[in-house]
């Protein structure tokens, strides 16, 4: 589908690709990792032919169509699900011409055409991509100008969705996506019958949908087999190897200049001298690993406070002249709570982080907060906050007077910025640079409680990993809103939900919550294509049976979505995925049959449970 060679690409006089080649089969759905600024986007730019490279050769397979999400989220008028339907621009032509045209011949090739790109679903396909995304019917019916630019750009990644280009680029599509929508996204990836590169950082994505790595390292493109785990295992095991090698080669080209040194100029033993000589020069010494350097943060830990931190009774809160967003909370945070709050984006979970943060006032009710309580709150909009022409140094200066600034420069090297990008302005920061300078300024007065509303996204993997330190090693309360699996799960020991207009506890762990979610969403499925026709409602004796097959029902469905959460956790395993490894094979090709054995199972009992719903009325 894709092959590269020996692209080469400078920027500005940089050098970010040299001489890098690699092929994608087709049909492959590959992650591209990189650190941050290593040219991930500008490979994208490449391939679509938005650049020109200084060298080498891009070839993609001929008549194939390469898509990407639009830049700028769409506006207007048009419904969702109406701009969806423009974005295939062949079904939209041929849908105009059809009514223009008055010639049988061409209305007939027409409706041909219309039939082979499945034109005839194309709205039922539209809507359900749509409704994976999280706008349900009604959403799909209003203007794309009523919706927020996150929402939009949600409306922006389901038009490339349905084009289903041959060739699909992605670039961090999960940022503007709660945990649901991403959830959907990993099952859409995995199911895609055509080939994705997706520039992502989030751990979960690429183990449980790509099935190879292209690793950008070095202006070098290098290919793996497996997903991120077998990639991160095999690469950490290549660099032990290749140090191994390196020490080697150092510890025999001492040796043989030991040996030169010594004899070069002995009458008996020149010729020898000579003969390493020859050999030290025909040993091309071995290129020095890259440094694997870390932003290593942290957050100073609080004086402590006597628990509670907040308290609420029966409390409401929502925004001027609007009703509440959510009612009637009634809960605690102490000082060791480490709470991730999980919903659909637009549930509230933002509006909660603003009324612990004092933000928002609440409407009705009660809330009391400790007397010395500080609150550290990040969110992404904070970034469109800082002055554009200010630099590190002038904000954190400004929060630190009567400090030196060797002293402000030292507390802005704790997270990543040295002497090198303490002086740079703001506006040339990137994203993940601003999100740590967010972090300096929200943890500077050391908060008893930190909010942390998104903090990942524009993080590189490495980052993420000192965020996950950071946060562990910080000894208050933690609020977490995030659709990173992997962050939520290493560092959250309590799950909230943010739904129906409320904030309650969730008493399972995050893989009990991906299970609720996607049983909920294959039930809604279900009903959409097979709605059961109302019965009345059974009485007596027979009343008493429903209820005990409904409850028998409710259990049998239960068991297989924890049956289906085993078998999604034992595919996440890289072993699985060694191509030299038959069994490995074996072993794929049995989980893999399996698990689509239960989900069959699962379908069928759920209709069983709906119908045995609808039966008791």
């Amino acid at each position: 589908m894709l092959q590269i060679t020996d692209l080469t690409y400078r920027i500005a006089g940089k050098l970010l690709l040299d001489k890098a080649s690699v092929t994608v089969p087709a049909g492959h759905k590959v992650g591209v990792v990189g650190k941050n600024g290593a040219g991930k986007t500008t490979l994208y730019k490449l391939i679509l032919g938005e650049l020109e490279s200084d060298d080498g050769k891009i070839r993609i397979a001929k008549g194939a169509h390469v898509g990407q999400v639009a830049q700028e989220a769409p506006g207007g008028p048009d419904s969702l699900l109406e701009t969806v339907l423009a974005s295939h621009e062949e079904l939209a032509k041929l849908h105009e011409e059809a009514e223009s045209s008055e010639d049988p011949d061409r209305i007939a090739e027409i409706h041909e055409r219309l039939q082979d790109i499945g034109a005839y679903e194309a709205e039922a396909r539209a809507a359900s991509i749509l409704s994976g995304l999280g706008f349900d019917d009604a959403d799909q019916r209003r203007s794309c100008s009523e919706f927020s630019g996150g929402w939009r750009m949600r409306v922006a990644l389901a038009c490339t969705l349905f084009t289903q280009p041959d060739l699909l680029l992605l670039d961090e599509p999960t940022n503007y996506l709660d945990l649901e929508g991403v959830l959907w996204l990993e099952n859409f990836i995995r199911n895609y019958p055509y080939t994705i590169l997706i520039i992502s950082h989030d751990r979960d994505l690429l183990n449980s949908s790509a099935n190879s790595i292209v690793h950008l390292e070095q202006r070098k493109l290098h290919y793996y087999g497996g997903n991120f785990d077998k990639f991160e295992k095999t690469y950490r095991e290549k660099r032990e190897l290749q140090r191994a090698a390196i020490k080697k080669q150092a510890f025999e080209r001492a040796h043989i200049q030991k040996y030169i040194d010594r004899f070069r100029y002995k009458a008996s033993k020149a010729k020898q001298a000579q003969s390493r000589i020859k050999m030290l020069e025909r040993m091309e010494p071995l290129a020095a690993l890259a440094e694997e350097h870390t932003v290593e943060f942290n957050f100073p830990n609080p004086v402590e406070l006597a628990p509670p931190l907040i308290t609420m009774e029966k409390l409401s809160v929502g925004y001027e002249e609007g009703k509440p967003i959510l009612k009637n909370l009634s809960l605690r945070i102490d000082m060791d709570d480490r709470i991730a709050l999980l919903g659909q984006n637009g549930n509230g979970k933002s509006t909660f982080a603003k009324l612990l943060s004092d933000r928002l006032k609440p409407m009705d009710g009660t809330i009391v907060r400790s007397r010395k309580l500080g609150i550290g709150y990040f969110a992404q909009h904070q970034q469109d906050e800082l002055d554009p022409n200010g630099t590190p140094l002038s904000h954190l200066g400004a929060l630190m007077k009567g400090k030196t600034e060797t002293q402000v420069r030292a507390r802005l090297g704790g997270f990543g910025f040295g002497v090198d990008k303490a002086d740079n302005k703001i506006s040339t920061l990137s994203g993940g640079e601003k999100a740590r300078l967010l972090f300096a300024l929200m943890s500077f007065d050391a908060p008893q409680m930190i909010i942390l509303d998104e903090p990942t996204n524009h993080l590189d993997m490495d980052s993420r990993q000192s965020l996950i330190h950071a946060i562990n090693d910080y000894e208050g309360a933690v609020i977490l809103i995030s659709h990173d699996s992997y962050l939520v799960e290493a560092c959250a020991d309590k799950i909230m939900v943010v739904e129906n207009a409320g904030v309650n506890d969730f008493s399972g762990d995050l893989n009990d919550y991906k299970a609720l979610v996607l049983s909920q969403k294959t039930s809604a499925k279900k009903k959409e294509k097979a709605p059961v026709k109302a019965k009345p409602p059974a009485s007596g004796n027979e009343r008493k049976k429903h209820e005990k097959d409904l409850a028998n029902a409710e259990i049998e469905v239960e068991r297989l979505i924890a049956e289906i959460a085993k078998y999604n956790k034992a595919l996440n395993n890289p072993k699985l995925y060694d191509q030299a490894d038959p069994s490995a094979k074996k072993a794929l090709a049995q989980f893999t049959r399996e698990k689509a054995d239960l989900e069959t199972a699962l379908e069928k009992a759920e209709e069983v449970w709906m119908e045995l719903e609808e039966k008791l009325g």
